[in-house]
């Protein structure tokens, strides 16, 4: 038995959450992993997993072995790093998520500049504003924007969104200009943007730095997607709040036109995010500095 493979296997196991998954993220037969663990415990001689139809769970000693192993595995995956990095490219596949928004407008009109620097690094770009299993689908980092709930995730701020509030001058038209932010919960209408974790709309908040105002506005359409938001508000559809870097062609088109110039609304952190269990590869390292230096030059 090799028993680093084991290793390997046995970490991957425990951080999928079964023995399918497991074999997807290291492109192997499920029987070879399945096989490979039993030959780890038997060479323990101890039950390392209590399997159930859909899950697996650590035992004990389970428990105690994964930590040790993988932060052995991890040691040796930086020193292997450590002696290749000044002699060989960062290579291998890279698993990113990201909203919709910045994969169209920010990091795909750019990745030729990634390539070229990394040519052998694959990217496997996730898109959209959906919630994600970073271990169980094996993804490597993640931009992500707001306050972060998920403690097991180690974060790196990137950057700011500052938002401003628009309309289209079809919506103009047809309901006058919202004079103060609480007209939206009378007068107006908003495009509604539901958020991912609640499923609520989300409430739009302004300053104009003698008062703080949060209204929860009006809506005929409620998205879950920016770029449909964007679309909706395009239509005429009702009032909406992005950051400039989405709207700024629509504004020189004259397709949007600012409400409440005054006001201004609470920026919004950007982080780049993985979880505290996997070791960050020399890969993941450029790609992150990378996207930092492009989150910082564009918004």
């Amino acid at each position: 038995m090799d028993q680093l493979s084991a290793m390997r296997v046995f970490t991957r196991v425990v951080e999928t959450g079964n023995f399918s998954r497991a074999a997807t993220a290291l492109s192997m037969p499920k029987t070879t992993v399945t096989n490979m663990v039993q030959a780890l415990e038997a060479h323990l001689q101890t039950t390392l997993l209590n399997r159930t139809t859909r899950r697996v769970m650590l035992t004990t000693d389970g428990a105690l072995y994964y930590e040790r192993a993988a932060q052995i595995l991890s040691e040796i995956e930086e020193l292997d790093g450590s002696m290749s990095s000044a002699q060989v490219q960062p290579s291998g596949r890279l698993r990113v998520e990201m909203a919709g928004v910045f994969a169209d407008l920010l990091v795909i009109p750019n990745l030729c500049d990634f390539y070229q620097r990394y040519p052998h690094i694959r990217i496997d770009l996730g898109v959209g504003d959906r919630l994600v299993d970073y271990l169980a689908e094996n993804v490597d980092c993640a931009l992500r924007v707001g306050t972060l709930r998920d403690q097991s995730l180690i974060a790196r701020k990137v950057g700011e969104l500052k938002f401003e509030t628009f309309a289209a001058p079809f919506y103009i038209e047809n309901f006058g200009m919202p004079q103060t932010p609480e007209d939206l919960e009378n007068d107006h209408y908003s495009v509604g943007y539901l958020n991912a974790t609640t499923g609520q709309i989300m409430p739009m908040s302004l300053d104009n730095g003698v008062r703080s105002v949060e209204v929860t506005p009006r809506y005929v359409v409620s998205v879950n997607d920016s770029r449909s938001y964007l679309n909706a508000a395009l239509a005429g559809m009702g009032v909406i709040q992005l950051p400039l870097f989405m709207v700024k062609e629509a504004l020189e088109k004259g397709e949007l036109v600012r409400v409440f110039p005054e006001w201004r609304c609470e920026a919004m952190p950007i982080y780049v995010v993985y979880p505290q269990t996997r070791h960050v590869t020399n890969k993941v390292r450029v790609f992150v500095d990378w996207l930092a230096k492009l989150v910082h030059n564009n918004i």
